[in-house]
């Protein structure tokens, strides 16, 4: 919930200060480029249980058509969690960040409206480390390669600046531990509640 109020607070008033362009709102066309991202945190708490996490995904695509977009992207998540032991008195703390690079697609059905349903498709690389101060915790790295399918529409508020959002996704991925003898695990999901919505903002040049 904190996640999805700071994103929303975020949108608003950088939506507020552009709004005060006098430029009529519009959408995409053909060799149009664009930039967009995603910043979100989030903070978890459940008796002597913390956990903070951050993510920072942007983005950058060109429409090859009227109606199709292809791009690149990066992405970075960390998440920081505390578990103190009451009756020790320790407290434990396990690290994890994540790096991905990786490509996407969009088919946009209304490019030119200010308002626009798009389905994306992309794959990524990524690569997850986690480290531990418990003794009975092994530090590990973690890669990933990941192809995820996501619908999502975007807003023009200005001729340059629309509001965006995606909602569920269907996700296939494999990943191995980076250790010898590790075998590759593959896993196939499919998401469409309310948790899995992600806002953004487009800037189109």
């Amino acid at each position: 919930m904190k996640k999805l109020l700071f994103s929303l607070s975020t949108l608003l008033c950088i939506t507020v200060a552009f709004a005060q362009e006098t430029e009529p709102a519009s959408g995409f066309l053909k060799g149009d480029a664009f930039i967009s991202g995603t910043v979100g945190f989030g903070t978890q708490k459940t008796g002597d249980y913390k956990a903070n996490q951050f993510t920072v995904a942007p983005k950058a695509g060109y429409f090859v058509s009227e109606n199709i977009a292809l791009g690149v992207g990066l992405g970075y998540r960390s998440q920081k969690s505390d578990q103190t032991d009451s009756f020790l008195g320790t407290t434990y703390e396990t690290k994890t960040s994540t790096f991905e690079a990786g490509v996407f697609g969009r088919y946009y059905f209304t490019p030119a409206s200010n308002f626009s349903i798009f389905t994306e498709l992309s794959a990524a690389y990524a690569t997850t480390k986690q480290e531990s101060n418990m003794d009975w915790a092994t530090d590990f790295t973690v890669n990933a390669f990941d192809v995820e399918f996501a619908p999502g529409f975007n807003y023009f508020v200005t001729r340059h600046l629309a509001l965006e959002a995606t909602f569920g996704f269907i996700n296939y991925s494999t990943r191995k531990l980076d250790i010898d003898g590790a075998e590759t695990t593959n896993a196939f999901n499919v998401s469409l509640d309310l948790a899995n919505i992600n806002f953004g903002i487009i800037y189109k040049f």
